[in-house]
Protein backbone atom coordinates (compact mmCIF):
# COMPACT_ATOMS: atom_id res chain seq x y z
CA UNK A 1 0.00 0.00 0.00
CA UNK A 2 1.27 3.18 -0.97
CA UNK A 3 1.15 5.94 2.44
CA UNK A 4 -0.34 9.09 1.48
CA UNK A 5 2.49 11.82 2.18
CA UNK A 6 0.79 14.92 3.97
CA UNK A 7 1.74 18.10 1.73
CA UNK A 8 3.33 20.73 3.54
CA UNK A 9 1.62 24.28 3.88
CA UNK A 10 3.14 26.68 1.55
CA UNK A 11 4.69 29.83 3.02
CA UNK A 12 3.54 32.90 1.25
CA UNK A 13 5.36 35.35 2.82
CA UNK A 14 8.42 35.61 0.07
CA UNK A 15 5.64 36.05 -2.79
CA UNK A 16 4.15 38.96 -0.72
CA UNK A 17 7.33 40.57 0.62
CA UNK A 18 8.51 40.72 -3.19
CA UNK A 19 5.42 42.56 -4.00
CA UNK A 20 5.54 45.04 -1.28
CA UNK A 21 9.69 45.59 -2.45
CA UNK A 22 8.78 46.04 -5.54
CA UNK A 23 6.40 48.64 -5.70
CA UNK A 24 7.71 50.27 -2.64
CA UNK A 25 11.06 50.61 -4.64
CA UNK A 26 9.57 51.91 -7.71
CA UNK A 27 6.82 54.43 -5.62
CA UNK A 28 10.13 55.91 -3.42
CA UNK A 29 11.92 56.80 -6.59
CA UNK A 30 9.39 59.20 -7.14
CA UNK A 31 8.66 60.60 -3.93
CA UNK A 32 12.61 61.18 -3.58
CA UNK A 33 12.89 62.96 -6.92
CA UNK A 34 14.66 60.21 -8.55
CA UNK A 35 12.45 59.51 -11.64
CA UNK A 36 9.37 61.61 -12.50
CA UNK A 37 5.28 61.14 -13.18
CA UNK A 38 3.28 58.32 -11.64
CA UNK A 39 2.15 56.52 -15.15
CA UNK A 40 4.57 53.68 -14.69
CA UNK A 41 4.11 53.24 -10.57
CA UNK A 42 0.72 51.72 -11.54
CA UNK A 43 1.39 48.52 -13.23
CA UNK A 44 3.81 47.61 -10.64
CA UNK A 45 1.17 48.54 -7.90
CA UNK A 46 -1.40 46.62 -9.97
CA UNK A 47 0.29 43.68 -10.18
CA UNK A 48 3.23 43.31 -7.61
CA UNK A 49 1.59 45.57 -4.79
CA UNK A 50 -1.57 44.29 -5.07
CA UNK A 51 -2.20 40.93 -7.11
CA UNK A 52 0.84 39.60 -5.48
CA UNK A 53 -0.11 40.42 -2.16
CA UNK A 54 -3.66 39.51 -2.67
CA UNK A 55 -1.92 36.03 -3.61
CA UNK A 56 -0.48 35.49 -0.68
CA UNK A 57 -3.17 36.67 2.05
CA UNK A 58 -5.61 34.48 0.20
CA UNK A 59 -3.01 31.75 0.35
CA UNK A 60 -2.02 32.74 4.44
CA UNK A 61 -6.17 32.91 4.40
CA UNK A 62 -6.29 29.13 3.38
CA UNK A 63 -3.31 28.15 6.25
CA UNK A 64 -5.72 29.70 8.98
CA UNK A 65 -2.86 32.71 9.41
CA UNK A 66 -5.10 35.67 9.69
CA UNK A 67 -1.96 38.40 10.95
CA UNK A 68 -0.36 37.40 7.43
CA UNK A 69 -3.58 37.50 5.71
CA UNK A 70 -4.94 40.17 7.06
CA UNK A 71 -1.57 42.27 6.40
CA UNK A 72 -0.98 41.25 2.82
CA UNK A 73 -4.73 41.13 1.63
CA UNK A 74 -4.76 44.51 3.47
CA UNK A 75 -2.04 46.27 2.10
CA UNK A 76 -2.54 44.25 -1.66
CA UNK A 77 -6.37 46.29 -1.31
CA UNK A 78 -4.33 49.44 -0.28
CA UNK A 79 -2.28 49.65 -3.80
CA UNK A 80 -5.17 48.71 -6.00
CA UNK A 81 -6.87 52.12 -4.25
CA UNK A 82 -3.71 53.97 -4.76
CA UNK A 83 -3.85 52.87 -8.29
CA UNK A 84 -7.09 53.85 -8.91
CA UNK A 85 -6.51 56.90 -7.25
CA UNK A 86 -3.90 57.92 -9.57
CA UNK A 87 -5.38 56.96 -12.65
CA UNK A 88 -8.47 59.74 -11.52
CA UNK A 89 -5.94 61.81 -10.81
CA UNK A 90 -3.92 61.78 -14.36
CA UNK A 91 -7.39 62.24 -15.71
CA UNK A 92 -7.46 58.59 -17.25
CA UNK A 93 -11.02 57.91 -16.14
CA UNK A 94 -11.86 61.24 -17.25
CA UNK A 95 -12.11 65.01 -16.03
CA UNK A 96 -15.50 64.50 -14.25
CA UNK A 97 -13.32 62.50 -11.56
CA UNK A 98 -10.19 64.44 -12.04
CA UNK A 99 -12.08 67.88 -11.28
CA UNK A 100 -13.94 66.49 -8.20
CA UNK A 101 -10.46 65.54 -5.90
CA UNK A 102 -9.92 66.62 -2.67
CA UNK A 103 -6.09 65.68 -1.18
CA UNK A 104 -7.43 65.58 2.27
CA UNK A 105 -9.77 62.53 1.52
CA UNK A 106 -6.36 60.74 0.58
CA UNK A 107 -5.32 61.49 4.17
CA UNK A 108 -8.34 60.02 5.51
CA UNK A 109 -7.76 56.63 3.91
CA UNK A 110 -3.64 57.27 5.50
CA UNK A 111 -4.71 57.85 8.87
CA UNK A 112 -7.01 54.61 8.61
CA UNK A 113 -4.44 52.46 7.06
CA UNK A 114 -1.88 53.73 9.82
CA UNK A 115 -4.21 52.48 12.60
CA UNK A 116 -4.11 48.78 10.80
CA UNK A 117 -0.48 49.06 10.82
CA UNK A 118 -0.53 50.31 14.60
CA UNK A 119 -1.85 46.67 15.24
CA UNK A 120 0.14 44.49 12.82
CA UNK A 121 2.96 46.63 14.51
CA UNK A 122 2.66 45.03 17.88
CA UNK A 123 1.94 41.38 16.34
CA UNK A 124 4.87 41.61 14.39
CA UNK A 125 7.03 41.63 17.28
CA UNK A 126 6.45 38.10 18.41
CA UNK A 127 6.96 37.05 14.59
CA UNK A 128 10.48 38.50 13.75
CA UNK A 129 12.77 40.94 13.28
CA UNK A 130 13.06 41.85 9.84
CA UNK A 131 9.42 41.79 10.22
CA UNK A 132 9.54 44.13 12.96
CA UNK A 133 11.45 46.77 11.09
CA UNK A 134 8.89 46.72 8.16
CA UNK A 135 6.10 47.50 9.98
CA UNK A 136 7.92 50.28 11.94
CA UNK A 137 8.75 51.69 8.49
CA UNK A 138 5.24 51.71 7.10
CA UNK A 139 4.29 53.08 10.62
CA UNK A 140 6.63 56.06 9.28
CA UNK A 141 5.11 55.97 6.09
CA UNK A 142 1.43 56.60 6.89
CA UNK A 143 2.48 59.32 9.22
CA UNK A 144 4.12 60.89 7.02
CA UNK A 145 1.83 60.36 3.89
CA UNK A 146 -1.14 60.96 6.07
CA UNK A 147 0.43 64.84 7.74
CA UNK A 148 1.68 66.02 3.98
CA UNK A 149 -1.64 65.19 3.00
CA UNK A 150 -3.04 68.10 5.07
CA UNK A 151 -0.39 70.84 4.98
CA UNK A 152 1.56 72.95 2.75
CA UNK A 153 5.17 74.48 2.47
CA UNK A 154 7.77 73.28 4.64
CA UNK A 155 5.72 71.17 6.83
CA UNK A 156 4.07 68.73 4.17
CA UNK A 157 7.94 68.72 2.44
CA UNK A 158 9.58 67.45 5.33
CA UNK A 159 6.91 64.70 6.16
CA UNK A 160 6.80 63.91 2.40
CA UNK A 161 10.47 63.47 2.61
CA UNK A 162 9.90 61.04 5.43
CA UNK A 163 7.68 58.95 3.89
CA UNK A 164 10.06 58.78 0.68
CA UNK A 165 12.87 57.64 2.95
CA UNK A 166 10.71 55.16 4.88
CA UNK A 167 9.33 54.20 1.74
CA UNK A 168 12.49 53.26 0.30
CA UNK A 169 13.69 51.72 3.05
CA UNK A 170 10.17 49.30 3.11
CA UNK A 171 11.21 48.44 -0.08
CA UNK A 172 15.35 46.94 1.06
CA UNK A 173 13.70 45.70 4.19
CA UNK A 174 11.16 43.77 2.13
CA UNK A 175 13.89 42.55 -0.43
CA UNK A 176 15.64 40.63 2.42
CA UNK A 177 12.83 39.34 3.98
CA UNK A 178 11.61 37.70 0.94
CA UNK A 179 14.80 36.37 0.07
CA UNK A 180 15.69 35.26 3.19
CA UNK A 181 12.37 33.38 3.16
CA UNK A 182 12.66 31.33 0.23
CA UNK A 183 16.66 30.57 1.18
CA UNK A 184 15.75 29.55 4.40
CA UNK A 185 12.86 26.96 3.40
CA UNK A 186 14.46 25.86 0.49
CA UNK A 187 17.61 25.27 2.56
CA UNK A 188 15.69 23.94 5.24
CA UNK A 189 17.27 26.01 7.96
CA UNK A 190 18.16 29.71 8.92
CA UNK A 191 20.40 30.24 5.65
CA UNK A 192 19.66 34.44 6.54
CA UNK A 193 18.61 35.15 9.37
CA UNK A 194 15.54 37.37 10.32
CA UNK A 195 15.49 37.61 14.32
CA UNK A 196 13.99 36.06 16.95
CA UNK A 197 10.26 37.28 17.89
CA UNK A 198 11.13 39.58 20.91
CA UNK A 199 9.66 37.91 23.97
CA UNK A 200 7.49 40.51 25.18
CA UNK A 201 3.48 39.46 24.66
CA UNK A 202 4.39 35.65 23.95
CA UNK A 203 6.80 33.94 25.59
CA UNK A 204 8.88 32.36 22.56
CA UNK A 205 6.92 33.97 19.62
CA UNK A 206 4.40 33.47 17.69
CA UNK A 207 4.39 30.65 14.62
CA UNK A 208 3.29 31.72 11.10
Amino acid sequence: MCEKMEKKAVDPSALGLFGLAMVTLVASSQKLGITEGQAYIIPWAVFLGAIAQLIAGLLDYKKGNVFGATAFCGYGLFWLGMSLSWLMNLGALGEALKGNIDPHQMGFAFIGYLGLTVFLTIGAVETNKVLLIDFLLIDVLFIGLAVSAFTTGATHEAFHMAAAVSEILIAIVSLYGAGANVLNNHFGRTFLPVGKPCGIFVKGGVGH
